[in-house]
Parts: C-alpha cells; structure tokens; sequence
C-alpha cells in the first residue's frame, strides 16, 4: 500500500467514525471496531489474548450480540452497521415481526424483530436494544437484538459443527446456524447470514425493497 493510499484510507476511517458521535460509547466503539475488521487491518492482539497472560487469539472477526439469554455470533464481514432503535416506519399488509422500514444512510432497509421471527417471548425494547444490519450479496436487512456486545476473534478449532452433539445449539436457532463456538465458559451460536437472509421465510415477507 503506497503512502498516499494509507493516507485515504485513514481519512476514510476517520470520517466514518466521527459520523458514530450520536451512538452509545459502547455502539461507536463497536462500528470502529467494525470497520476496521472488514478493512483487514484490525489486530486480534487488541481483542483477545490468552488466558494468564497467554499469546492473542488469532481467528476470523466475529460480532457477539444478545438474543433470549443467548450470545450469538455473526462474520464481521457480513455486518453492515450497528445503530440505536430509531423511529421505524410502518408498512401495512406484513407480518407482525416486520417491523417497517428504515432510511439507513439512504437506503430503504427493512427491520425484523429477529425474537419474533424466530418465535420467541416478546420482551420490551431497553437501552441496550440495537438495530443490527447483516447483509449478504445485495440483500441488506435490520435486525432488533437485544444488545451487542463485541468484536472477537473465533479460531477454527473452537468451531463446533451443528450435527455434533457437543454444538449445544437451541432448537429455534437450528434452521439458520453454522455451528457452535466454545470459548472458555461461553457458548456461542454462530449464525449463517445467507440461510437467514434468503430463508423462504424472510424472502417472502422482508424483501420490501
């Protein structure tokens, strides 16, 4: 990379992270973290190390967030943003768990309650709830979650396939996994973005745009 070329590049990082003034400290350290994952330039070592002083966890970017008492995980790279709950507007003749539409950035995205769709109990949004944008190819869709929580490195090894019996994957969150990570005490389902975004399911119902 020449000197002119990181210079852009910096320029650019800088600008898309004095656009998250408006975020939650929490969400804006967050979307940096983000870019620079999918930038290629995020250092694992900053993220993760060792237990007792161990060498850093080197592994693919993950994103953590909440759901029912779960922490999942997605590819950094197939996250477009983390924002606050806005106000969403309302489209008539869907599904309860579509929830409208968003202007993300001058874009018509469409929000899904990820609890409802995925038939869950129903809690009240909180402070820590986020509008979550996975996208995959061209499709782009907003997801509430109950909180995000981290950019971590996941290692090969630590990746469990959904058929082994060690996965512990619950049953809602079986049709659209990739697979279990276990890491230390934690437990995290990793979610395949393609299955869930091109889902019949949400193909049928989501696409508004």
């Amino acid at each position: 990379m020449s000197s002119e070329d990181r210079r852009i590049l910096q320029r650019d990082e800088f600008a898309a992270i004095q656009q998250l003034k408006a975020l939650s400290p929490t969400a804006a350290s967050l979307q940096s973290q983000l870019a620079l994952a999918q930038a290629g330039r995020l250092q694992t070592d900053n993220l993760a190390a060792g237990e007792n002083g161990g060498p850093p966890v080197v592994g693919e970017q993950y994103l953590v967030f909440s759901l029912a008492d779960q922490e999942l995980a997605v590819k950094a790279e197939m996250v477009q943003g983390v924002e606050r709950l806005i106000d969403v507007t309302p489209v008539p003749n869907v599904v309860s768990w579509v929830k409208g539409v968003i202007n993300l950035r001058g874009s018509i995205i469409s929000v899904v309650d990820l609890r409802a769709f995925l038939d869950l109990a129903q809690l009240s949004f909180t402070p820590r709830t986020r509008l979550l944008s996975l996208h995959h190819n061209e499709m782009v869709i907003c997801f509430v979650v109950d909180g995000v929580s981290e950019m971590l490195p996941i290692p090969a090894a630590a990746i469990v396939p959904v058929n082994a019996r060690q996965a512990r994957i619950p049953h809602w969150a079986v049709p659209y996994a990739a697979g279990s990570a276990l890491l230390a005490n934690r437990n995290l389902i990793l979610l395949d973005v393609a299955r869930l975004l091109f889902s019949e399911k949400m193909q049928h119902y989501a696409a508004l745009g």
